[in-house]
C-alpha cells in the first residue's frame, strides 16, 4: 500500500471493534459484566443471563465492525449497548458530583458510545454539522479526563510505569496536559485531525505501558484483560474521529 493511501484508511472501525470483541469473549468466559467500566447492579433481574447476552453481542458486534456494509447497524447497536451498560455512571455522577473519578468513569462510557455512533455514522455519511458536534463532544470528554489527571493526581501517579524517567509525577502530568490541551483544539477547531491522531497514539501508550505490564504481572485478574481492551476501544473510538473529521471540510 502506497504511504499516500494510509491516511485514507478508516482506522476506528477495526481497532474498536476487535477490541470489543474481546472484551465480549471475556465476558463470555467470566459470566459477568466488565464491573470496573459497566457497574451493573446485582438487583438487576436476570443478571447473568444479560451479562452472557451482552457479551455475546459485543463479540458479534465488533466483528460486524470489521465489513463496511455492516458498520451503519452494528455502531448503532453498539453505540445501545454501551449507553446502557454505561448508564450507572450517571447515577454516581449525579450521587457524588464532587468526585472526579465518577466524572472519569461516565466520560470514558460516553466517548465509547461516541465511537460506536460515529462509525455508524461515517457509514452512512455525515453531515459537516455532525462532525463539528462530535469533535466538541470529544473536547469535553478530553476536558474531563485532563482534569482527572490532575485532581486524583496520586491514583494517576499509582498506574504510572515507575521506569519511566524522569518520573512517574511528570508522566501524570504530562498526559493530563496532553487531555487538557487536546479538549480545547477540539473544541477550538485547531488542527482536529492531527490532534486525534495524537490523542489516539497516547490511548495506545496507556494500553502497552499501563494494562499490558499489569496482566504480566498476575495473568488471573479479571480487572487487566478488561481494562486493556477498554483502553484499547478507547483507541479506536479516536480513530472513529480521526476518520470521520476525514470526512468533513477540516482535514488538518
Amino acid at each position: 500500500m502506497a504511504l499516500r493511501d494510509f491516511g485514507k484508511m478508516e482506522l476506528g472501525p477495526p481497532v474498536f471493534g476487535a477490541a470489543l470483541a474481546v472484551l465480549g469473549v471475556l465476558g463470555l468466559m467470566r459470566g459477568d459484566f466488565t464491573i470496573v467500566w459497566h457497574p451493573v447492579p446485582d438487583t438487576v433481574p436476570a443478571r447473568t443471563l444479560l451479562a452472557y447476552l451482552a457479551a455475546g453481542l459485543f463479540v458479534v458486534g465488533g466483528v460486524a465492525l470489521q465489513w463496511r456494509r455492516f458498520r451503519t447497524a452494528a455502531g448503532a447497536a453498539l453505540a445501545i449497548l454501551l449507553l446502557l451498560l454505561g448508564s450507572p455512571w450517571l447515577g454516581r455522577v449525579i450521587a457524588f458530583p464532587e468526585m472526579i473519578g465518577t466524572w472519569v468513569g461516565f466520560a470514558e462510557q460516553l466517548a465509547l458510545v461516541l465511537g460506536a455512533a460515529m462509525i455508524a455514522l461515517a457509514a452512512r455519511g455525515a453531515s459537516e454539522r455532525t462532525v463539528t458536534a462530535c469533535r466538541i463532544a470529544f473536547g469535553l470528554l478530553q476536558l474531563v479526563f485532563g482534569l482527572g489527571h490532575f485532581l486524583a493526581l496520586n491514583e494517576t501517579v499509582g498506574m504510572t510505569p515507575a521506569w519511566l524517567p524522569p518520573s512517574q509525577t511528570f508522566w501524570a502530568l504530562a498526559t493530563g496536559a496532553a487531555h487538557f490541551s487536546g479538549g480545547l483544539a477540539f473544541l477550538a477547531g485547531v488542527w482536529p485531525r492531527k490532534v486525534a491522531a495524537a490523542l489516539a497514539a497516547m490511548f495506545a501508550g496507556f494500553a502497552l505501558l499501563v494494562w499490558l505490564p499489569a496482566i504480566a504481572a498476575d495473568p488471573a485478574a479479571p480487572v487487566p484483560p478488561a481494562g486493556l481492551m477498554v483502553t484499547l476501544a478507547l483507541t479506536g473510538a479516536m480513530l472513529a474521529l480521526y476518520d470521520l473529521l476525514g470526512c468533513g471540510r477540516n482535514r488538518a
